[in-house]
């Protein structure tokens, strides 16, 4: 059984935007030298989401407009009145309660099959890292498992 495990950086330059890393996922699955097994993508956040979808440009933003409208920006959130809020606050703390309540909608991780080296994507699936808050550094770690 091998295991290997990566991070991978990211510069997001807006919210919400769909970042593809299918080819960094593909690339570190041929690296680990695994044949069969499971590779598992997580987003160390809880405002950048990770998902598996179509990398067509009408469809991203499409989907972007459904995350706008499912939490609006501008929508009232509790979490974004720094007056009463006392819990996870760091000193450049901005108002994301919106981009919490996208990623409840999309999730932390994704796992994808690799059988004889390939990973098992669907002919139009893509690996995507989501920016629901603003731009920054994002990390996101690619771990294989298998023999």
């Amino acid at each position: 059984m091998n295991a290997l495990v990566s991070r991978v950086r990211l510069e997001t330059t807006r919210a919400p935007e769909f970042i593809d890393i299918t080819d960094q996922v593909v690339n570190h699955v041929k690296g680990s030298g695994v044949r069969d097994g499971i590779v598992c993508i997580f987003s160390k956040h809880t405002t950048a989401a990770v998902k598996i979808n179509e990398n067509e440009p009408l469809l991203l933003g499409d989907m972007e407009e459904f995350l706008k409208r499912v939490a609006p920006a501008d929508g009232h959130y509790n979490h974004n009145d720094f007056t009463i809020r006392t819990v996870n606050m760091h000193e450049d703390e901005c108002p994301n309660g919106h981009a919490h309540c996208q990623h409840l909608t999309l999730g932390t991780s994704e796992t994808i099959p690799i059988i004889d080296g390939d990973l098992q994507l669907g002919e139009y699936q893509s690996v995507f890292v989501i920016e629901l808050d603003r731009p920054r550094e994002r990390e996101i770690l690619i771990s294989v498992l298998g023999a």
